[in-house]
């Protein structure tokens, strides 16, 4: 098929001649018949699934967020807690928290670590937000909770790795718990049902433009 030119530049596709479209249709009743084929071999209904997102490009916490507003979106009450990031105002808690009590936000963290500069402070923050999580683990209420930036306290050694790979492990059937921050642990990765590595392949800060109200807070 070759692209029409209609007015104001405007270009249109052309209607698919009756070869094109019946090897298109046969090409998809393939490709249905595969793809449920694959979802009827699935047994298991329903599992809570620790999930991971690691990998040094953006969008790690923004994902684990969008999730949060799925659950939400169904009724479920939802716990945050973030190990590293300081008390500053981000967009996604003040939209978030206006779902009431179905979400519970905790900031555990006193910045990023090239800003306290001081380990044992470091670590005592995050043995308190580890206990918060914990706590949060242990109340059937919640069925979704976001561990955000959990991955640099264990990368840092702030937390026992095993122990929190015990505990996530060990959870109780049917919480989901999402895990978020850059150079997850082998032990964490091979623990979790789902794990996504988001790549950087461009970045605009590396051009000069600084961190922005409403994209990356």
């Amino acid at each position: 098929m070759t692209r029409v030119k209609r007015g104001h530049g405007k270009t249109e596709m052309p209607e698919p001649s009756k070869d094109d479209a019946a090897r298109h249709k046969a090409k998809m009743e393939k490709r249905k018949a595969a793809q449920d084929a694959e979802v009827a071999s699935k047994t298991v209904t329903e599992k809570g699934l620790l999930i991971v997102h690691t990998g040094s490009g953006k969008g790690k916490s923004t994902a684990a967020f969008g999730l949060t507003l799925r659950a939400l979106g169904r009724g479920w009450r939802v716990g945050v807690v973030q190990f590293i990031k300081g008390a500053w105002t981000t967009g996604e808690r003040k939209a978030l928290e206006s779902f009431g009590d179905l979400i519970t936000w905790r900031t555990m963290g006193e910045g990023f670590t090239w800003e306290t500069q001081d380990k044992a402070r470091d670590i005592a923050a995050a043995e308190r937000a580890w206990a918060v999580a914990r706590e949060m683990m242990s109340d059937p209420s919640f069925r979704l909770i976001v561990l955000d930036e959990l991955n640099i306290a264990l990368r840092y050694e702030y937390l026992p790795l095993d122990e929190v790979v015990a505990a996530l492990s060990s959870r109780r059937p049917g919480l989901h718990i999402v895990v978020t921050g850059r150079n997850a642990k082998p032990e964490l990765i091979e623990a979790a049902d789902l794990v996504t590595e988001m790549s950087l392949v461009k970045h605009h800060f590396a051009a000069g433009v600084k961190a922005q109200e409403g994209i990356e807070f």
